[in-house]
This record gives structure tokens, sequence and C-alpha cells, in this order.
């Protein structure tokens, strides 16, 4: 899905995730459309991971914080940003990954793209019908969204491969799955399970709406901070700990305190 002309922020996904090209030009002008872009459907992108593209110099620190806290609040996490040798300066300063160059932008390619969309106004019946359908399905949502519903019954799993890095959040209503290591800095919250498949050092909140049988399981849980539901221990890992662990180890709540025992086969 493509948004925007080319000389606006475009959002596009992509195999490898959604692709976020920050328009070159005033920084202020790309981080005001990306974030009305984002407002205007909160929770479309929610749980996505995203490459940062730069087409003109990058911002400053302070820059990218709000770009990054746009995002946070979208729930999208990022992967790594591509751009100048700016950029790739910047992401060393984050300790974020650089993924290269900005790919070439076909400007005149994407024109006519756009030209042929809008060429094609006359709709035959079927498509009329179609229309309304659709029309009438997106009034349908919009009245359920100012109406209470129940939560859904299943909770869904965000499953992310990479190492997150100090100053990533991942956000999930359900489980969140990491198939890598999670530094200082980050942060995982899920109303759910959390699981790390590799070093847990940055901070972990499962069960973050009440749920006092979530747990935290990681192959090494040496977190900053380690919350579940309401319980917090920050900092005191080694003092959860019920016996030595060498293998993976699993974060959970008994007798009202966090504890840390070794992972059993099969079930604990």
């Amino acid at each position: 899905m493509l948004q925007g002309p080319p000389h606006m922020t475009l959002l596009r996904g992509t195999s490898q995730g959604l692709q976020i090209t920050m328009a070159a030009g005033e920084f202020s002008d790309s981080l005001a459309e990306l974030t009305a872009t984002l407002q205007a459907q909160p929770d479309f992108y929610r749980g996505s991971v995203a490459r940062l593209i730069f087409r003109s110099t990058a911002p400053d620190q302070e820059g990218f914080q709000k770009i990054n806290e746009a995002l946070q609040d979208a729930g999208i996490s990022l992967e790594g940003m591509l751009g100048d040798q700016s950029v790739e300066q910047l992401a060393r300063e984050l300790d974020m990954d650089y993924l290269g160059a900005a790919p070439p932008v076909n400007i005149e390619d994407l024109q006519k793209r756009r030209g042929t969309r809008l060429e094609r106004t006359e709709l035959s019946d079927s498509a009329r019908s179609l229309t309304a359908d659709f029309a009438g399905a997106r009034s349908d949502l919009a009245a359920r969204r100012t109406t209470a519903v129940s939560p859904p019954t299943q909770t869904a799993t965000l499953y992310y491969r990479g190492t997150v890095r100090s100053g990533q959040v991942l956000r999930q209503l359900g489980n969140i799955v990491v198939v890598g290591d999670v530094n200082p800095g980050a942060e995982l919250i899920a109303s759910g399970d959390i699981v790390v498949v590799g070093t847990l050092r940055g901070q972990a909140h499962a069960g973050a709406q009440g749920d006092t049988t979530a747990r935290v399981i990681a192959l090494d849980l040496s977190p900053t901070q380690l919350r579940i539901a309401t319980f917090i221990a920050a900092g005191e890992h080694k003092t959860m700990r019920t016996k030595s662990c060498d293998g993976g180890e699993e974060a959970r709540i008994e007798e009202n305190r966090i504890i840390v025992v070794p992972i059993v086969r099969g079930g604990s």
C-alpha cells in the first residue's frame, strides 16, 4: 500500500515489513505528514516492524526521537534505517542498525501509475455495488468504535526476529515472542506472556492488563526491570531465583512475589 505522492512522506507495506520514507525538504513538514497519517488510522499499523528511509540529511537525535515517539504511539517498532552517510552516523549514535543507502525512486513511473488510476473514473454496476458494500462496512466499523464491545477471546502473538535495541518498544495485546536479544533500554509490554529466545536485558512487562498468570521466559533472564501484572522487580533478578538457573528461565508470580525458576521440559 502506497500513500501520498513521491514528494511526500510515504508508508508502504513490503514483504520485509513496513517501509516509511521521510520526504526530502523541511523536517517539520515531513514529521507532520507522518504523524497525521498514523493518527488517521491509529490501530492499523500496530505491531508492525518498520524500516525508516531518509531521502535527505538525517535529523538530529531530538528530531529522530520525535519520529520514534510517533511510531511508538502507533505501535510500530523500528528495525533500522536507510539513507546517506549522515543517516549511518545517526544510526551509530543511537546503536541502531544501518541498513544501507536509500533505494532509488522512479518518480516518473509512480506518476504514470497514479495517472492511470485517476483515468479510471467509470465504474461498472458490480463495482458500484462493491463500493456501497465497503462504505457500509466502514460505517459499521465506525459505529462499533463508539460503543463498548467485548474484548476478543483469542489473543494474538507478536513475533519479532532480531535484536530489540535500546529505545525500541514492542507492545502487544496478547503475547510477544522475540527470537534474538533484548538490549538494555529496550522494552517489551504484553497483556499475555513474553518469550525471548535469547538474552533479556531490557525491561519486560507481562500481564500488563492485570493477568497474574502471565509469565516471562528467556534463555538468559537478566532484565533491568521485570513486571508481571502489578508486581515489579527492578535490578534484583538474582534474588528472585529459587535455585541455580543454567538453562532457560521463567519468571512468574508465586505467593504474591515474582520468582525465577529453571524451565522444566514438558511443563511446570
